[in-house]
């Protein structure tokens, strides 16, 4: 089992999970991270941090459509390791659903 980040990130992005992560397998984006399959240890210490609960792991049915995407770009965004600043609006953005068409496959800033 590995954990996924899904669409209730995008235009969040709190990060709070990267602070908690002991083996630093966070990916940035634009507006969402990414969780690196390979490179975690299926610990679940970020699952309960995510303040806008994106976090999930690959057994619950909304991980589906997130997996492969969060393989893809955990191996193209830069890495994480230390939590950022979350956007200014990312309290409205929280409980918005249907933000996937919001994805941005652009890098963020580590």
């Amino acid at each position: 089992m590995t954990y996924v980040v899904t669409e209730n990130c995008i235009r969040c992005k709190y990060m709070d999970c990267v602070e908690v992560c002991p083996v630093d397998c966070f990916y940035v984006g634009a507006n969402m991270l990414v969780i690196h399959p390979d490179e975690c240890i299926d610990c679940g210490v970020c699952e309960p941090e995510c303040p806008a609960e994106a976090i999930v792991p690959d057994s619950d049915d909304r991980a589906a459509p997130w997996m492969e995407r969060n393989r893809t770009y955990a191996g193209e965004w830069p890495n994480i390791t230390r939590k950022g600043t979350p956007p200014d609006d990312a309290d409205e953005w929280k409980d918005k659903p249907n933000k996937v068409e919001l994805f941005s496959a652009d890098p963020g800033e580590p």
